[in-house]
């Protein structure tokens, strides 16, 4: 079974400061190719959501209807949306 290609996406800023890793609005990763550009910590925090969605499982969308987290760098809090990109044909 190939795993479906995951896309992580830089949506929202909720802390004061500015990205320690310097990741901006709109800013997009490939989970594949691009885990060393996406700072360690969001890719820590993105990762058991990503296991779930590779592997078949679900994750209820928040509000937004859209599968959001959040980095754990306090003084950041940068929002990352997660999406499974459909397989081409």
């Amino acid at each position: 079974m190939k795993r479906p290609a995951i896309r992580i996406t830089l949506v929202d800023r909720l802390g004061p400061g500015g990205c320690h890793r310097g990741h901006q609005m709109g800013d997009c990763f490939d989970f594949d190719q691009d885990r060393g550009r996406l700072c360690p910590m969001a890719l820590h925090a993105v990762f058991p959501y990503v296991d779930i969605l590779r592997y078949g499982g679900t994750v209820p969308p928040g509000r937004s209807g859209e599968i959001r987290v959040c980095c754990p760098d306090a003084d950041v809090a940068n929002v990352f949306r997660i999406e499974i990109l459909a397989e081409e044909p």
